[in-house]
């Protein structure tokens, strides 16, 4: 895993999200313009928290986030979220 110069702050966490299929089981092509939008990703990076609230989350674990959740932001040409903790909905 790449080491990131970004430290979210608060209860915010850095997502990097995963793949979108490209094809479906029948091995249909899906266009850029028909894909969803991933709703799962890996936590890679994670504020400190807020006071007596520290984060549920770590680097490294798997996630399940709304749809519509966080910020996009692109850092060394890649894709990543921003969002709150609470955006979470849990750890796979």
């Amino acid at each position: 895993m790449e080491i990131l110069k970004i430290k979210p702050l608060s209860d915010r966490v850095l997502i990097e999200p995963s793949p979108t299929e490209n094809m479906t089981s029948s091995g249909i092509i899906i266009p850029d313009t028909a894909k969803e939008k991933p709703q799962e990703g890996i936590v890679v990076a994670v504020g400190l928290g807020k006071k007596n609230e520290p984060l549920t989350v770590k680097i490294g674990n798997k996630v399940l986030y709304g749809k519509y959740s966080g910020t996009e932001l692109k850092l060394n040409g890649k894709d990543y979220l921003i969002m709150r903790e609470s955006d979470i909905f849990a750890i796979i």
